[in-house]
């Protein structure tokens, strides 16, 4: 994948991974575009790097969606990447959760339904444009998932299979979709109590840029390429480590 002169829309690009793309890609020499629920956030990034584009939006809000595809349809046609990164987790008891029905419409609607729905608004825009694809990013746990996450394992499971599926449907179209399945990594989303295994943003993303540019279109950051090995040969191992973290 070429990784310079694109318009990249990075969703949830002002803390974490995000940030960490929009820095690395921006100074790649591509024009950058992040969304993000806080206008703070937004603004900050927007201060160290001027050339950053924003647009606040939530995007488990179905019309939140349309309005962000709208801005970058009205404003920034020549838009040819597509990565959907924001995510939202509750570490929480499915039994012992009064608020779990409203926890789980959270992470459905953000970390599931907004790509699959970006994916299809996007699509034809992207597929005027060239060097166009659509990066999802996952997780290890697809492959074994952490007892804490009830919600959050099963969403991004779905944004896998979903992937794989759109790539199939898509193979003869110019447009590459393309997975990267994260390990765990020290941001702001641990809440301040990342894993002990967790890497930083920087070698995660280094690394995740590095297997793009080698056109890799199934990419396993860190340790999930031990995690997956092992969850084919002993499954119940692997989610017995995973959850001893």
């Amino acid at each position: 994948m070429k990784l310079k002169n694109n318009t990249i829309l990075i969703t949830g690009g002002s803390s974490g991974i995000g940030l960490e793309l929009t820095r690395r890609l921006h100074e790649n020499g591509n024009t950058i575009l992040i969304c993000g629920r806080s206008v703070e956030k937004l603004e900050f990034v927007k201060k160290e790097i001027p050339a950053v584009q924003f647009y606040p939006c939530d995007l488990s809000d179905p019309a939140q969606r349309q309005e962000l595809y709208n801005w970058v349809a009205n404003n920034h046609p020549s838009c040819n990447v597509l990565i959907n990164n924001a995510a939202t987790v509750h570490k929480t008891n499915f039994l012992a959760d009064g608020e779990m029905i409203e926890k789980t419409e959270s992470e459905v609607q953000t970390n599931l339904m907004a790509p699959i729905v970006l994916s299809k608004l996007f699509l034809p825009m992207l597929m005027k444009n060239r060097d166009a694809a659509i990066i999802n990013i996952t997780t290890g746990l697809i492959y074994a998932p952490r007892a804490v996450y009830p919600i959050y394992n099963a969403t991004k499971s779905g944004l896998h299979a979903f992937t794989r599926v759109l790539r199939h449907q898509l193979r003869t179209e110019p447009v590459k979709v393309i997975e990267v399945m994260m390990s765990a990594v020290d941001t702001p989303w641990h809440q301040g109590d990342p894993p002990k295994v967790a890497i930083s943003p920087q070698n995660a993303v280094a690394e995740m840029l590095h297997k793009l540019e080698k056109g890799k279109v199934e990419i396993k950051i860190g340790g999930v390429k031990i995690l997956y090995m092992l969850s084919r040969i002993a499954p119940s191992f692997a989610f017995k480590k995973i959850n001893q973290l």
